[in-house]
C-alpha cells in the first residue's frame, strides 16, 4: 500500500502539528524538522526537544512513526549524531540535502551540497558505515541547486553510498517553492536507481496527488504545505483511492482540532511565543477556510491564548 508522508517543514511541522495532523488520519510516517549538526555530538536533550515523540516509542500520540532528520556537512559529526538518534529510539535516519534556506546553504548544509555529488555520497557512506547495514537510512534531495544537470548523478550516488530510500522534492533550490513541481524528473530518477523514490512537491488536492503519482511513477508521496493548509487532505486522498466519495472537512469539523492545537501550544510552548504559533497556523489555514482567515485578521493584535481560543470557538 502506498504511503503518505508528512514532510519535515522547519519552524512549522513540529511535534504539536504532527500530533494534530496524525490524529485526523491518513498519514503513514512523519519526518522531523531537521536537527542541525555542525562538528559536535549533540546531547540527548536536543533530540528530545525536536522529537518529543522519542519518549513515546518515536510515535505520535496517534501511533504514527516519526523519523529523525539530520542536516549538516561534516560526515563524521553526522555519523555520530545518527548513531545517537538511533540509540535514543528513532526508527531510522533521514539526511537533508534539500533545504533551500540561505542561512543553511551558506553554512554548507542542505541543497548547496547537491553541487558536489561526491561529497553527498561521502556523507551517506560515512553515516551508513557508522550505523551499520541493518539501520534504515533515507535521504531527501531537490533536483539540484541552480540547475537539474546533476540530479541523476546525485540520486545514483545516494543509492550507491548505501541509502535505503530517497525523497525527491521536484524543484531546484533556485526554483524554491514556485510552481510547477517537475514530477517527470522523479520518473527520470526512478529509471536510474533501484531504491524506492518518494515524490514531493505541489500536492494540494487529491487530484494533484493522483497526477503526481502518474507523472513520477512513485508509490509513495510526501506532502508538506498541502497538509498544513488542508489538514484532512490525506484522508481525502485515502477516500479517493478507495473509490469512496471525497468529502472535504468544513471549518466547524476542523475547529476541535484547532482548539486541540491551542491546548498543546498552551502546555508546551513558552508564553511569549504562544500567540505567534497559533496565529501562524490560522493564517495558513485561512488560505482554504475563510473563517480561519477571519480569526487571524481579528486576532492579529491579541496576545493571549484565551482570546484566540474564544475567537476560534465563535467562528463556527
Amino acid at each position: 500500500m502506498s504511503r503518505i508522508i508528512l514532510a519535515p517543514m522547519e519552524g512549522l511541522a513540529d511535534n504539536i502539528l504532527r500530533d494534530c495532523l496524525t490524529q485526523i488520519g491518513g498519514i503513514d510516517l512523519c519526518v522531523t524538522e531537521f536537527i542541525r549538526v555542525t562538528t559536535q555530538l549533540l546531547p540527548p536533550k536536543v533530540f528530545h526537544r525536536l522529537c518529543p515523540e522519542l519518549a513515546n516509542g518515536c510515535k505520535t500520540p496517534a501511533g504514527i512513526p516519526v523519523r529523525i532528520q539530520l542536516l549538516g556537512s561534516d560526515p563524521e559529526a553526522l555519523a555520530a549524531n545518527a548513531v545517537r538518534a538511533l540509540e535514543l529510539g528513532s526508527p531510522g535516519i533521514d539526511l537533508n540535502f534539500g533545504c533551500p534556506a540561505k542561512t543553511v546553504n551558506r553554512s554548507q548544509g542542505g541543497a548547496v551540497l547537491l553541487q558536489e555529488p561526491k561529497r553527498v555520497a561521502h556523507i551517506i557512506a560515512t553515516v551508513r558505515h557508522a550505523i551499520g547495514d541493518d539501520a534504515w537510512l533515507s535521504a531527501k534531495m531537490r533536483l539540484g541547486f541552480a540547475t537539474k544537470d546533476l540530479a541523476l548523478e546525485n540520486a545514483q550516488r545516494i543509492q550507491g553510498a548505501g541509502a535505503n530510500e530517497l525523497t525527491v522534492h521536484a524543484r531546484t533550490k533556485v526554483e524554491g517553492y514556485r510552481p510547477p513541481a517537475h514530477w517527470q524528473w522523479i520518473k527520470k530518477i526512478r529509471q536510474v536507481v533501484e531504491i524506492p523514490v518518494i515524490a514531493n512537491g505541489e500536492v494540494w488536492t487529491p487530484q494533484d496527488y493522483a497526477a503526481c503519482r502518474k507523472a513520477s511513477g512513485s508509490e509513495d508521496v510526501m506532502v508538506g504545505r498541502g497538509l498544513v493548509w488542508k489538514p484532512d487532505l490525506a484522508l481525502q486522498i485515502r477516500h479517493q483511492r478507495a473509490g469512496q466519495p471525497v468529502q472535504e472537512w468544513s471549518w466547524p469539523a476542523l475547529v476541535p482540532t484547532v482548539l486541540y492545537f491551542i491546548d498543546l501550544v498552551d502546555a508546551q510552548v513558552a508564553v511569549k511565543f504562544q500567540d505567534a504559533r497559533v496565529k501562524q497556523w490560522l493564517k495558513l489555514l485561512g488560505r482554504v477556510y475563510p473563517q480561519a482567515n477571519a480569526c487571524f485578521e481579528q486576532g492579529k493584535r491579541l496576545k493571549t491564548l484565551n482570546e484566540l481560543r474564544s475567537l476560534v470557538i465563535h467562528s463556527q
